[in-house]
């Protein structure tokens, strides 16, 4: 079975306008993901699904695979189901494009995942939380997971919410609560099959999905399985021109 990451990648973002192009690191972020995406070992080709000609053009500048989509999808997943209608892969991986710290063991640890259910599953990553700061961020999703590793819920605000307050103050004080923790954060990576990919159009968004603006919830109420895998992912994605700056500082000093 053939597997391949897709790249979602579209010119324009609400915080940080045509960010996927920014360069002062001496790459353009997109390259960055994109390099980053080769380094997993299971997957068999790495694609951008990009609507802009731009972008398509900087990523075939440095020897990407690139593929010009609809300017109409609503988020990253009708997109990269575009593209896997047209390419020969089972199994997909898509990759934020502003991920461009995702290490690749962390997307094989999705590849694995879906590799090892018979039946076709999502799968995606979460990791610990480790700050009230973090908690507290609308822009950092959380998610609950059962003891079989399959999502509960997605949500903006903190949850599990405790109703002891102090109970958080001690956990994020204490290395002996972290070591064990009980608070994640959602990576935004995800594994599909492609008989799901083939569906989402026929998906209409859910309450949840509209309120909370998470697309995931969509899944979740379609009846869809989403495993989740803990990884020690410290790099979030570079959402603002601070996340941005912060990445170019740790490009420069390695």
């Amino acid at each position: 079975m053939k597997t391949a990451i897709v790249i979602p990648a579209r010119l324009e973002s609400t915080r940080l306008p045509r960010k996927l192009l920014l360069d002062q690191t001496g790459k353009t972020l997109i390259e960055h993901t994109y390099g980053a995406a080769k380094t997993s070992q299971l997957a068999d080709d790495v694609f951008v699904a990009t609507d802009s000609e731009k972008i398509f053009q900087v990523v075939e500048s440095f020897g990407g695979k690139a593929l010009m989509t609809s300017l109409d999808h609503k988020s990253g997943t009708d997109r990269t189901a575009e593209v896997a209608a047209k390419i020969d892969a089972q199994w997909i991986v898509n990759v934020q494009g502003d991920e461009p710290e995702i290490a690749g063991e962390s997307i094989d640890t999705v590849f694995k995942r879906m590799l090892d259910h018979e039946a076709p599953v999502i799968a995606t990553l979460a990791t610990p939380i480790v700050s009230p700061v973090q908690m507290d961020d609308p822009a950092s999703v959380k998610v609950v997971f059962d003891g079989q590793n399959r999502a509960l819920y997605f949500s903006r605000s903190p949850i599990p919410m405790a109703r002891d307050k102090s109970f958080v103050e001690n956990y994020f004080s204490n290395e002996r609560f972290l070591d064990k923790p009980v608070f994640f954060q959602h990576v935004g990576v995800y594994g599909y099959h492609r008989s799901f990919l083939e569906k989402i159009s026929t998906l209409s968004a859910s309450p949840a999905e509209q309120i909370e603006s998470l697309e995931q919830l969509r899944f979740l109420h379609n009846g869809w399985p989403i495993f989740v895998d803990v990884v020690n992912h410290t790099a979030a994605g570079i959402d603002t021109a601070e996340d941005y700056a912060l990445f170019v500082n740790r490009q420069r000093n390695g």
